[in-house]
Parts: structure tokens; sequence; C-alpha cells
């Protein structure tokens, strides 16, 4: 394969992506990891792309680019399947959980919709509406579900001082948290700023801070900070996460488990 043949297709993954891991790269195109770096460097300097540790990413995704519901929702359906399954160890009936917006949360949610004696709170229309039944609009089960009201983002996040405002109200036992990136630096990310004021509120509620992403919000960062590293309890991740990643992450957080 001839290498403008190769870095297209580099560009191609990225972007549908978001971000690639070197080695992912490698094992796609049947070539070295020296070969892809070579082949990033390139690209990097023509300003197609913009490395970050151990791979790259789509350039400009650093401040307020927020891509939609429906187009995060066919990214990495896989790995967050796994993470939902492994957050469900979390819950049991009687619980009253937290479950911010994003695609990784609805993933769960969609799994939690058939266990008893919830009570739910979210700020996602998306996330509330997989407790009711899809025909009547009633509700499957016999939990109860709290939508906070707010701001309609485009990821369908309700966000805003509505949605502040009862949150600070209530005390969940555990919070699943959405996010759009994790960097050692900024912590917990989104590029939303209404998004994160909602997002801490939501922490600051919940005894428990749970955070689901999956191994391509590494080295993403967005424009607004939810949270350091060292102000959550537990993160689930996928097998995908780089090993320098995983002991860094290992190192500031409590409880860091691998789903898949």
């Amino acid at each position: 394969m001839l290498a403008a043949e190769r870095q297209a297709q580099i560009v191609d993954r990225i972007r549908h992506d978001g971000i690639s891991r070197v080695r992912d790269l490698a094992a796609l195109l049947r070539v070295s990891d020296m070969t892809v770096r070579r082949d990033i460097d390139a690209l990097v300097e023509g300003g197609l792309l913009e490395r970050v540790h151990g791979g790259a990413k789509v350039p400009g995704r650093l401040s307020s680019d927020e891509p939609g519901f429906e187009m995060k929702s066919t990214r990495q359906e896989t790995e967050k399947q796994a993470i939902a399954r492994a957050a469900i160890e979390l819950v049991s009936p009687g619980l009253a959980i937290g479950v911010s917006a994003g695609t990784t949360t609805w993933t769960l949610a969609r799994q939690l919709r058939d266990m008893a004696s919830l009570t739910v709170v979210t700020n996602s229309i998306r996330v509330a509406d997989e407790f009711y039944d899809r025909a009547g609009k009633k509700q499957s089960v016999d939990s109860s579900v709290i939508l906070t009201g707010g701001e309609r983002t485009p990821s369908d996040a309700l966000v805003g001082p509505m949605a502040v405002s009862s949150l600070k109200q209530l005390h969940l036992d555990v919070l699943f948290l959405g996010v759009h990136g994790i960097d050692e630096a900024a912590g917990f990310t989104t590029p939303n700023l209404m998004e994160s004021e909602t997002n801490r509120a939501f922490a600051a509620a919940a005894h428990t801070v749970v955070v689901l992403a999956d191994h391509t919000k590494w080295g993403t960062v967005g424009m607004s900070s939810i949270a350091a590293l060292d102000d959550v309890d537990i993160l689930i991740t996928d097998s995908q996460l780089p090993t320098d990643a995983l002991d860094l992450l290992r190192s500031r957080i409590p409880d860091v488990r691998i789903a898949g």
C-alpha cells in the first residue's frame, strides 16, 4: 500500500472515531507501529491530525466541538455495552441513582430498565425514555424516574439553572457520569459550559461518583472541566486504554475497572 493511500485510511478512521491509537491503526493497516507513527507525523505536519499520547485525534476538538447524540451513539458500541454491563453490578433495588446525559450512560439505562425499585434521576430525555414502555409510554417496572428539566444541548443533555437547582435538593447513592474527555491535568471534561456546571451539581449530590468512559476519551479535552481525576470514586473503561494511561489513572482514582 502506498503511503498516501495508507494515510488517507488513517484520516478516515480517526475522523470516524474521533481518536485512535497507534497500535489499533497498525493492526488495521497491517503495518508496524513505527510506520503508523511516521504517517501520523506527516499528517500532523500537514494539519490534518493532532497528536495525543499513544495516537492521534481530529484537530480542533479541544473546546466547544460537541457532536450530536446520533453521531456519538454509533461510536465504540461494543465497548459501551461492556462498560454498561460492568456498571450494572454497582446497582441494586432500592437505590437512588443519578444517570447523566451521554451515549454510554444511555447504554447503561437500556440495561437498567427492567430492574425494579430504583429511583433514577437524570438530565437526559433519552435516558428517561428508556424506563418507559415504547408504545404506551408507561413505566416498565416500579421504578421512579425524575427528569431535572433545563435547556437542551446538542448531546441531548438538559442543563442550566433549572437543572442545577433541582439537583442541589437531592441526595443520591450513586451517580453514573458520562464525559467528553479525560486528561491528566484537565481531569474529566465537556465542551459545554452549562453541562459541566450541571454535572458538578450531580456529583455534589452523590455519595459515590462513577465515570463511564471508553478508551477514546483519553487525551481529549473539552472546554470546561467537570471534576479532577481525584474527585471521582470509580472509573469504568475498556481494555483498549493504553497501559501507561491506565497506570496513571489508577494512581489517582481509588477504583479503576476494566470492562470486557
